[in-house]
């Protein structure tokens, strides 16, 4: 993925999109060939990698008694470059409900949670799975707007996975379609 582009994958359920991210991410270990995420093996560089990775799930993976604000206090503990600061613009921004439980967000509201959490430590690379997936479609412009604010003039490379053909065509410098977990097309 060339670094500073916004890389979209494309491809069927079980080509192994959602996979691809994880491998990057230290939690799968590939079967075969080698994951490198800013030259660093995440298997063996799990928390080096994980410091320049920003990750949105494609479903918000919290406990649902859960605030926007407590999933951001937990992630500070662990991520020495977060800002408060930047947690509270990105929340304006995307306009995220801080003091809302989980359960009680709707799954856009939920997803630009995640976007914000994964952007405040300012990730050099930004990991996105199938984050447009699974909402209506007033709650999926209002993601992809969000998105696109945050991503506008941003110079970090992001991997998105997505079904979606007009998402891709709205957010990709480049596309790649995967098929039975190879790279078939991309451009």
């Amino acid at each position: 993925v060339p670094q500073g582009t916004t890389t979209v994958l494309l491809g069927r359920n079980g080509t192994g999109k959602s996979t691809l991210l994880k491998a990057c991410l230290g939690v799968l270990k590939p079967k075969s060939g080698s994951v490198r995420v800013l030259g660093l093996d995440p298997l063996r560089r799990r928390a080096e990698v994980l410091t320049h990775v920003g990750y949105v799930p494609d479903k918000p993976d919290v406990y649902p008694w859960m605030r926007p604000r407590d999933l951001f206090r937990l992630l500070k503990a662990h991520h020495p470059r977060w800002s408060d600061v930047r947690a509270r613009e990105l929340c304006e921004r995307l306009e995220v409900p801080r003091s809302t439980r989980f359960k009680a967000l709707s799954r856009g509201q939920g997803m630009r949670a995640m976007l914000a959490a994964a952007l405040v430590p300012d990730p050099e690379v930004l990991l996105l799975d199938e984050p447009f997936g699974g909402v209506d479609i007033a709650a999926r412009e209002d993601l992809l707007r969000g998105v696109l604010r945050v991503l506008d003039g941003a110079t970090r490379t992001v991997l998105v996975t997505t079904h979606d053909l007009d998402i891709a065509s709205r957010i990709a410098d480049r596309v790649a379609v995967l098929d039975g977990g190879r790279v078939v097309r991309e451009g």
